[in-house]
């Protein structure tokens, strides 16, 4: 089946955890089906984020673990990110401010919005500032 498809954070969350491994299997099985008929299948930054956060605090990983993880589903081949290389980017950075500091900008940045933060850290970063 040709088409795009986002994938929502349940599904990023299962690919990242693998667990349980027989839904994890059959949610990689369903998607590769889709990518054999041609499909595109992709994260927005708000997913990412959600499931950076969800792979923390359910499945106990650091931050850097579940930036690793993350990377490692995009890197796959079977989901990439909405918004392409730079958010693999972002997964690639350490230190700074967090990345769903840094998803919120690169969100706004292709819209030729702005950050307003409170935030000093985000603040520091391209295409935002201090409120």
């Amino acid at each position: 089946m040709t088409g795009r498809f986002g994938i929502d954070t349940s599904v990023l969350v299962r690919l990242t955890s693998r667990q349980p491994e027989s839904e994890f299997l059959r949610c990689v099985g369903e998607l590769r089906d889709l990518l054999v008929g041609g499909a595109e299948i992709v994260a927005s930054n708000q997913v990412i984020g959600e499931a950076y956060v969800a792979i923390q605090h359910h499945y106990g990983v650091t931050k850097v673990a579940a930036r690793a993880t993350l990377l490692d589903v995009f890197e796959s081949g079977v989901v990439e990110p909405l918004n392409g290389e730079p958010v693999l980017e972002l997964l690639r950075e350490p230190g700074g401010p967090g990345l769903v500091d840094r998803l919120i900008v690169d969100g706004y940045s292709r819209n030729d919005i702005e950050t307003l933060t409170l935030d000093r850290r985000m603040a520091n970063l391209p295409g935002s500032r201090l409120l």
